[in-house]
């Protein structure tokens, strides 16, 4: 009898187990129990939908096409790169750049296949689809930023030039010395240095850790404070406007958008950015890395390391900053006038 309830128990245990592990399915757009379509999307070559945003001229009379790669929590309308760019610096250089959610986030579908490399194809398809040219320019901000070092991969043919702005570091790619990194990794508050540990080694884990109540979870996640540098919080009211789109973020589920960002972003990758070859010997085109040195959310010794070992990175350390000095008075002019003219 005892034996039979142990067993009983433990098949229930697991079956509990299995049900808080397991993510509920994903809302998708345009769908009878998703949210509506709203905006205008593409088709992909495996019939998921991208959907995207145009600023600046129209793409018919630009003399420079730019995609924009937006950071974690974020969608198509978090383009501050473009938002804040001045009316006559656009009009002057004829820029046009164009923001998409990426898979799970807003309107675009989810991609349960997603893997390091397949944004960057995502991506090829969604500049071939709106006629962008063979060549075009490519901005990445924060967790986008991780998404341009896959383009510097596998698609750099296709770029005219590359802006990583404050790129988020996996502290498992390969080439970082192990003392190195495993300082920059202890410099994050506790319950980030073990979401990331789950989601680096126990990923199926991930949905249940973020979820769950009995221990704190991901900082960025809940929004607490601590991640903010005092440029951060002094910035904060420049993001009042997503107030009227932020219900749209993650609401085809949070699992194909935040937590498929944390398994794909820091687990273990096929290569590291300090393994990439310059996609611009011969001058072609430049590859520009931003980063303010007080960024709580990002490690700034990282990044030197980075920029030390790849010496066709110009890297540009702003004293003081923080992770959201994107938003910063005047800072999208000076980032697209040296991505462009090579000037600030």
């Amino acid at each position: 009898m005892l034996r039979a309830i142990t067993v009983v128990l433990l098949i229930a245990l697991l079956a509990w187990a299995y049900q808080v592990t397991r993510p509920p399915p994903p809302k998708i757009c345009g769908t009878p129990s998703g949210p509506p379509v709203t905006a205008p999307r593409i088709k992909l070559r495996d019939g998921r939908h991208l959907a995207y945003k145009e600023y600046g001229v129209l793409k018919e009379v630009a003399k420079h096409k730019i995609v924009y790669v937006h950071g974690f929590g974020s969608c198509r309308h978090d383009s501050m790169i473009a938002t804040n760019l001045s009316p006559e610096l656009v009009e002057e250089l004829g820029v046009y750049i164009v923001s998409f959610d990426r898979p799970g986030y807003g309107e675009s579908d989810p991609d349960p296949k997603r893997t390091v490399k397949s944004l960057a194809l995502d991506i090829v398809e969604l500049a071939d689809k709106l006629g962008l040219g063979y060549k075009f320019y490519l901005i990445g901000y924060s967790m986008g930023g991780q998404v341009v070092w896959s383009c510097l991969k596998y698609i750099p043919h296709r770029l005219a030039g590359v802006t990583l702005i404050a790129p988020v570091v996996n502290y498992w790619w390969p080439g970082f010395p192990s003392n190195l990194s495993t300082e920059a990794y202890y410099k994050q508050l506790p319950q980030d240095q073990w979401t990331l540990c789950v989601a680096h080694y126990i990923p199926w884990l991930i949905y249940w850790w973020n979820t769950q109540k009995w221990f704190p979870a991901s900082s960025v996640v809940s929004n607490k404070v601590d991640i903010f540098s005092n440029q951060d919080l002094q910035l904060l009211h420049k993001l009042a406007s997503r107030e009227t789109y932020k219900s749209q973020i993650t609401q085809q589920g949070d699992y194909e958008s935040l937590h498929r960002d944390m398994i794909i972003g820091f687990g273990s990758w096929e290569f590291g950015p300090l393994d990439l070859e310059n996609p611009f010997s011969n001058s072609e085109g430049s590859v520009h890395l931003w980063q303010g040195d007080d960024d709580r959310l990002v490690p700034v010794m990282l990044q030197r390391y980075i920029a030390e070992k790849l010496p066709w990175v110009h890297y540009h350390e702003l004293p003081g900053a923080g992770h959201m000095f994107i938003a910063a008075e005047d800072m999208s002019n000076a980032i697209i006038k040296m991505q462009l003219l090579g000037e600030k």
